[in-house]
C-alpha cells in the first residue's frame, strides 16, 4: 500500500494540476485525453518492464540499477546522470504549479504576495526563440516547498511515507469531487473541434499536436519509476514493486483521462494556459465553497510529488556514491534517521536553485524527454536481459514476451521525436556534460575500487 501511495502520489500532481491546463491550451486542446491515453499506452510497456526488473534485481537506484546489470557502468552512469535532471527538475516543475496554487489561494483570504516574488526572472519565448526578462525576482514559494519537503525527508522514510499517504487520500478524492460535480457543468460546444486544426507548425494542435501533448505530458507519469527507488527500503520487493509500480499507474490513468475531460469542457482550452486551470475551472462553474477545497487539494498534491521525486533523486545519489562514480559523501547515512542526508540536503539545494529561477515550461519540457529516455533504457535493458540471462529467476515476467519491450522502446522513440528541438539539443548538451565528469573522474574512481 505504501508504494502503491508512493506512485500515486508522484503521478496524481504536476500533469493533472498544472501541465493538463498548458498542454491543452498549447498543443493539443480538447484532444490532451488523447495525448494523456497515448503516453498511458506508452508507461504501460514501460511499466510492465520496470516491474519485471524491479521483481528480479530489488535494490534502491531505479533504472540506474536495472542499467547497471543488463548494459554495464557507461550506460549506467548515462541513465543515471539523466535522472539527476528528471527528478531535481522533475521537483522544480511541481514547485513551481504548488507556486502558483498557493498565491492563488492566499489571494482568496486576502493575503497579496508581491508578484515579483513569485516568477523567474526571466522566461522562454518559442516564437522568437529569446529568452525574455519578466521583471520578477525569484518564486520564493516554489523555494519553500523545496526546503520544506527535503527536511521531511531528512527525518525518514516511515515519516515521510506516512506523510506522503496522508496527502494522497486528501488529493484523490478532492479530485474525485472535482469530476463528479464538473460532469454537470461540462459544454459540448468547448469539446468542439475535438482536435482544433494544425497551424502549419508541427506540434501545434492538429495530430502532430496531440503527439507533443503526449511527450509533455509524460512527464506526469513518472510516479512508477519513482517507486522502484524505494526497492531497499520495501519488505517484499520482488513482490510489491510490481504492484506498486501497475497499481498507481492504472489508478492515475483514470484520474487523468477524467479531469482532463471535464477540464477543457468547462474552460475553453484557450483560457487554460495558467499556473493553477483546476483553480481556473472552479472559479468558471462558480463553485465558490468548492474552490478553497481544491486548491488545498493541489497544494497538499503537489507537495506529495515533490517529496516523492526529491526522495527519488537522493537515493539516485546514493546508489551512484555506492557504485564509487559519484563522491562518498552521498551515500552517507544519518546516525539516527538513516536516511541519505547528505545527498537529499544537496538534492534540495538544486531543487531550490532551479525552481525559483526557471520558467515552468523549459523545466517540464526537460523533464519530459530525460523521462522518456530513462523508460526507453529499461525497456532495452529487458530485451537484453531476456537473451543474455534467461535462466534468472523471474517472480514478475512481462507477458507478450519480446514485443512489451520493443513496443516500449518504439512509443518512448515517437514521443520523444514530439518534443521541440530545443529540449534535444538541452538533452544533448546535458549529457555531453556528463560524459566528460564520467571519463574525466568517475572512471578513474571506479577504477581505483574495483582494483582495491
Amino acid at each position: 500500500m505504501d508504494l502503491t501511495a508512493i506512485g500515486v502520489g508522484a503521478i496524481v500532481g504536476a500533469g493533472i494540476f498544472i501541465l493538463t491546463g498548458h498542454a491543452a491550451a498549447t498543443y493539443a486542446g480538447p484532444a490532451i485525453v488523447l495525448s494523456f491515453l497515448l503516453a498511458f499506452v506508452a508507461c504501460g510497456f514501460a511499466g510492465l518492464c520496470y516491474a519485471e526488473l524491479a521483481s528480479m534485481i530489488p535494490i534502491s537506484g531505479s533504472a540506474y540499477v536495472y542499467a547497471y546489470a543488463a548494459l554495464g557502468e557507461i550506460i549506467a552512469w548515462i541513465i543515471g546522470w539523466d535522472l539527476i535532471l528528471e527528478y531535481f527538475l522533475g521537483a522544480s516543475t511541481v514547485a513551481i504549479g504548488w507556486s502558483g496554487y498557493v498565491v492563488s489561494f492566499l489571494g482568496d483570504i486576502g493575503i497579496r504576495i508581491p508578484k515579483y516574488l513569485c516568477g523567474p526572472p526571466f522566461t522562454y519565448d518559442p516564437a522568437v526563440h529569446k529568452w525574455v526578462v519578466t521583471g520578477d525576482a525569484l518564486n520564493v514559494p516554489a523555494l519553500f516547498i523545496v526546503i520544506a519537503m527535503s527536511v521531511v525527508l531528512v527525518m525518514g522514510i516511515r515519516f515521510s511515507s506516512w506523510v506522503n499517504s496522508t496527502i494522497v487520500v486528501i488529493k484523490v478524492l478532492i479530485l474525485v469531487i472535482f469530476i463528479t460535480v464538473g460532469a454537470f457543468f461540462m459544454n459540448p460546444a468547448f469539446l468542439t473541434p475535438f482536435i482544433p486544426p494544425n497551424t502549419g507548425e508541427f506540434g501545434s494542435f492538429g495530430l502532430s499536436g496531440i503527439l507533443r501533448g503526449a511527450g509533455v505530458g509524460f512527464f506526469a507519469y513518472i510516479g512508477f519509476d519513482t517507486v522502484s527507488t524505494a526497492a531497499s527500503e520495501a519488505k517484499n520487493p520482488q513482490r510489491d514493486l510490481p504492484i506498486g509500480i501497475l497499481g498507481s499507474l492504472i489508478i492515475c490513468t483514470v484520474l487523468y483521462v477524467g479531469v482532463s475531460l471535464v477540464l477543457t469542457s468547462v474552460v475553453h482550452y484557450t483560457d487554460l494556459r495558467v499556473p493553477a486551470p483546476i483553480a481556473v475551472a472552479v472559479d468558471v462553474m462558480k463553485l465558490h465553497f468548492l474552490s478553497p477545497f481544491v486548491k488545498i487539494g493541489a497544494i497538499a498534491g503537489l507537495s506529495s510529488v515533490i517529496l516523492v521525486l526529491l526522495m527519488g533523486q537522493s537515493r539516485i545519489f546514493y546508489s551512484m556514491s555506492r557504485d564509487s562514480l559519484i563522491p562518498k559523501i552521498f551515500s552517507k547515512v544519518h546516525k539516527r534517521f538513516k536516511t541519505p542526508h547528505i545527498a537529499t540536503i544537496i538534492t534540495g539545494l538544486f531543487g531550490c536553485v532551479a525552481s525559483s529561477l526557471l520558467p515552468i515550461q523549459i523545466a517540464g519540457e526537460l523533464v519530459s524527454i530525460g523521462t522518456l529516455l530513462a523508460f526507453l533504457i529499461v525497456c532495452a535493458g529487458v530485451l537484453i536481459l531476456r537473451y543474455t540471462q534467461p535462466q534468472i529467476r523471474r517472480k514478475f515476467k512481462a507477458p507478450g514476451g519480446i514485443a512489451v519491450p520493443i513496443g516500449g522502446i518504439l512509443f518512448c522513440l515517437y514521443l520523444m521525436s514530439g518534443l521541440p528541438l530545443d529540449t534535444w539539443m538541452r538533452l544533448i548538451v546535458w549529457l555531453i556534460i556528463g560524459l566528460v565528469i564520467y571519463f574525466t573522474y568517475s572512471i578513474k574512481r571506479t577504477w581505483r575500487a574495483n582494483w582495491q
